[in-house]
């Protein structure tokens, strides 16, 4: 018997952990949906242990599977980046650069700079996932990812791309001539709020301030409660309840006067819409030449 393949089966099983499916797997290996389920079972047959829950309708990580994927998902990443800069030895750009960012970011940092970008860099490939939940940056092989920082794991390497912005309260010019405008955090209770239920969490998001240097964390109040920014906002502006955001999710609400903020005096701080990645990326021509590009956008917003 010869000897066996270690890596045998471990392509399959990340595709599959990615993407939730045999046959999509498949297409992503360019290999029929037959010859990924084969790899499977061996592997599975290997570790003596069943690696996902399957059904006709969908197919999940055991906690075998879940245990397997924690381990050597960053290993398949480094294996997957050495290759990379091996192949990129040049400074000339190449490969596919894989990118997860937040909607926000679509209109004032992938719209504007992707056609540059793309015209730039013929040989760069770029895939893009729209999401507000990266933690599975380094599981689903992003080179780079763009979010609010705050959320940014502490281990990464971030830059800048947006001004600073403040969190508020918002509401339209209709709604405040209707009922008044909250002067204090503790006034919302006599107001209509429309909640914000985050995707992938579940939860209510919490309206949070800063009164007198103390930290005062409000959950609102109202009838709506919507899991989509932008819905929320022309809600709002539609005079339907006051929301939570920050002035640069709502400058184009600000900006045609459909929404205006209140309580900012109160905001907990500023933050900002930020360019991420490890320290091992960063090294790649293809995430220098988006950092270059990312970086000449955060010139034209600052100025």
């Amino acid at each position: 018997m010869g000897r066996q393949d270690t890596f045998d089966g471990l392509s399959e099983f990340l595709a599959i952990a990615k993407r939730q499916s045999i046959r999509k797997a498949a297409l992503d290996l360019e290999v029929t949906p037959g010859a990924i389920s084969q790899a499977l079972q061996r592997l599975e047959r290997r570790l003596g242990a069943p690696l996902f829950h399957r059904t006709t309708r969908r197919i999940s990580l055991t906690e075998a599977g879940e245990t397997l994927l924690a381990k050597i998902a960053p290993a398949a990443r480094l294996i997957e980046t050495s290759l990379e800069e091996t192949l990129q030895s040049s400074d000339e750009p190449s490969g596919t650069l894989k990118l997860i960012v937040e909607r926000l970011a679509l209109p004032h940092v992938i719209e504007p700079i992707l056609p540059a970008f793309c015209e730039a860099w013929p040989n760069v490939k770029v895939d893009i996932t729209v999401s507000n939940k990266h933690d599975d940056f380094i599981a689903g092989g992003y080179d780079a990812g763009i979010l609010i920082g705050s959320y940014i794991a502490k281990e990464m390497i971030a830059v800048r791309l947006s001004p600073p912005f403040k969190w508020a309260v918002f509401g339209s010019p209709d709604y405040f001539r209707k009922y008044g405008r909250p002067r204090v955090p503790g006034d919302l209770a006599g107001h209509q709020c429309i909640r914000y239920r985050r995707p992938g969490k579940g939860d209510i998001y919490r309206w949070e301030f800063l009164e007198d240097g103390q930290s005062v964390s409000i959950e609102p109040i109202g009838p709506l409660t919507v899991n989509d920014g932008k819905l929320m906002q022309n809600l709002a502006s539609q005079g339907l309840g006051l929301i939570y955001s920050s002035t640069f999710h709502a400058s184009g609400k600000i900006a045609d006067g459909q929404l205006e903020p209140v309580l900012l005096d109160y905001s907990p701080g500023s933050d900002g819409l930020f360019l991420y990645f490890t320290k091992t990326a960063q090294n790649l021509p293809k995430v220098r030449a988006f950092i270059d590009a990312c970086s000449q956008l955060r010139r034209l917003l600052a100025a």
